[in-house]
């Protein structure tokens, strides 16, 4: 396939700070250190109130639960709704919670019809997990929080390993969620590369034509919600694990309400800080390449929700979606707009640099709590 086969689509890079930002400088920073004291307290709380609430089970799974519900879908945001996000930011967040809080309640709904009461769509009853904690340690709680460090530094984390892991009854369980987690990052990179380069006739023509048809928001908006629903399919288990395996209507309510709370404040910050994974990133602005990006990841995730029960980290999944297709559309563009070989290694190594770095923090974590772990990572 030549070069001229291939969309031409512009690169949408940060935009040089004006001169008075400069001297606004030190404000700058007093409003950082003062943000970052706010949360430091905020977590500190937390971690406080965990501390009182550990040793009785019932007030301890739902605190747990509260914890892991907030940040994992504060860290996996980038992956579902992303790039949603990042193509209206102009919408009003209400608009947009709305259609997020909508897509969760039904798709948690049918689950819980389906499921015989599991939320999980059945990935908490694969080897491993299908029995629910009637006692918890003060770190299976606390675990959720430090992911909120990790979240706080832009790390896309894998939440499954994070959370997962601490609660895992074997040793097997252990090892399948991290191979079929890995294995997903070379299958997403492989498809994303050939999904892009088949798309490119299709995508040159749509992308010549100027500003995006309204259609395509609509679009792109549909295939948000599809990836969303599919998502919480995946990993709906990660936050799930701390209740029992089979929810009571006024579970299942309590469950929705505190969920859906949570999305209001991810919502109304856009994502937070970790949305710069997504919008470093070439072309996340436009519904058009946005809807691309969501139909591929959301068929690729629900391939693997087919293939096995077992519990895996959609995180490798799509960093590796974006870097297959950060390659393909680098090549796309005129040499003069093309990033170099070391800028692109950077962008594509950097997200594994962190997901690494996120995971090897998870695994420590989970070999301090959980002695299943440390025998199937070092042996008896």
């Amino acid at each position: 396939m030549t070069e001229h086969s291939i969309p031409s689509i512009s690169v949408i890079r940060p935009q040089a700070a004006p001169a008075a930002a400069a001297q606004r400088k030190p404000s700058g920073w007093l409003e950082v250190i003062r943000g970052e004291l706010g949360f430091a307290l905020v977590l500190g709380a937390a971690f406080l109130v965990a501390a009182l609430g550990y040793g009785t089970p019932t007030i301890a799974a739902w605190l747990g639960f509260a914890f892991a519900g907030y940040s994992v879908v504060a860290n996996d945001s980038i992956q579902t709704i992303g790039t949603f996000l990042s193509a209206n930011m102009r919408m009003p967040w209400w608009a947009l919670w709305l259609f997020v809080a909508g897509i969760f309640l039904v798709t948690t709904l049918y689950g819980w019809l389906t499921y015989g009461g599991d939320v999980s769509y059945g990935r908490l009853m694969a080897k491993g997990f299908a029995t629910a904690p009637t006692s918890f340690s003060y770190l299976q709680i606390t675990a959720p929080l430090f992911l909120l460090v990790l979240t706080r530094l832009r790390m896309p984390v894998s939440t499954t390993f994070l959370i997962l892991s601490c609660f895992a009854s074997t040793s097997g369980s252990v090892w399948g969620v991290l191979i079929k987690s890995v294995s997903g990052y070379g299958v997403a990179f492989a498809v994303a590369i050939v999904m892009w380069l088949a798309l490119a006739p299709l995508t040159r023509r749509l992308m010549a034509r100027g500003e995006a048809h309204p259609a395509w928001r609509v679009g792109q908006w549909a295939t948000s919600g599809i990836l969303w629903a599919v998502w919480l399919m995946q990993d709906a288990a990660n936050v799930a694990v701390f209740l029992p395996r089979s929810l009571s209507i006024w579970e299942l309510v309590l469950y929705g309400s505190l969920l859906s709370a949570g999305l209001v404040l991810l919502i109304k910050r856009r994502g937070g800080r970790i949305q710069g994974v997504i919008t470093e990133k070439s072309d996340v602005l436009d519904t058009r390449p946005a809807t691309f990006v969501n139909l591929v990841y959301a068929a690729i995730l629900y391939v693997f929700k087919v293939v096995s029960r077992m519990p895996m980290s959609t995180t490798w999944v799509f960093i590796g979606l974006l870097g297959g297709r950060e390659i393909v559309i680098n090549a796309a563009l005129p040499a003069h707009q093309r990033r170099s070989r070391g800028e692109l290694l950077w962008i594509i190594t950097k997200d594994v640099i962190l997901a690494g770095i996120g995971l090897l923090v998870s695994l420590a974590l989970a070999v301090v709590i959980n002695p299943v772990v440390r025998t199937a990572l070092f042996g008896s």
